[in-house]
């Protein structure tokens, strides 16, 4: 109703004080100015977004009116999900092993031992760091931030598993080393794993630095063991 008396009034050319139009107006675009700005900038903290919304209409909102107006429009501030980055090369290769792989049946998966380590941080990694995303949208590419590497002490956390049985969990707080690889995880666990797998059984690792040293491979070798590429 505003704007129309608004337009009515430039239309019989009366001069109207900007004061009195501001607010209605800004109202009106206060949440669309602030979801454009949020997708556009998702990193943006809600002091962000409350003061270029101060300096570009002149309303001036709280960090909860920034929350609340951009929760009615579906937008929440989410901790983003982090992976490793992947060069073309590795994208490429990986496609490529998929296809590959894509006809195998669960019995061929039943003679491979597939392994896996993580590793969990003791401090803080930008975990405070949040971005603006709608519900369903977790993985998306833009809601994902890449990560070299780990900071800070931590946890490596090894496990390994095979269709229907699994080996024990392997917990350690020192950093994994090709010659921690092969003495604690090739020899303690792996090894005696084995055993009880078939002749054509294969071994698949994360791929990780200290899993492709001369050690480890002459390891694998002396043991028999198939490392799957």
């Amino acid at each position: 109703m505003i704007f129309y008396v608004v337009e009515l009034l430039g239309d019989w050319n009366v001069d109207v004080p900007s004061s009195q139009v501001t607010p209605s107006y800004n109202a009106e675009r206060g949440p669309v100015y602030l979801s454009v700005t949020a997708k556009r900038n998702k990193r943006s903290t809600a002091s962000d977004l409350s003061r270029q919304l101060s300096s570009a209409t002149g309303t001036t909102v709280s960090r909860q009116d920034v929350y609340r107006r951009l929760g009615h429009i579906g937008l929440y501030a989410r901790r983003p999900v982090r992976c490793v980055p992947h060069t073309a090369t590795r994208c490429r290769l990986r496609l490529t092993w998929s296809r590959e792989h894509a006809l195998w049946t669960p019995q061929h998966w039943s003679c491979v031992m597939f392994s896996d380590e993580s590793r969990f941080s003791l401090q803080s990694d930008s975990s405070r760091t949040l971005i603006w995303r709608a519900p369903g949208t977790r993985y998306h590419q833009e809601n994902i931030i890449e990560r070299h590497r780990y900071v800070g002490a931590g946890w490596f956390v090894w496990g390994g598993i095979i269709l229907g049985s699994r080996t024990d969990l392997h917990v350690q707080s020192v950093t994994m080393t090709g010659h921690i690889y092969r003495d604690v995880i090739l020899e303690q666990h792996v090894r005696l794993f084995w055993g009880a797998m078939g002749a054509e059984s294969l071994f698949m690792d994360d791929n990780a630095r200290p899993h492709r040293g001369n050690i480890v491979d002459e390891c694998l070798q002396s043991e028999d063991i198939i490392r799957m590429d």
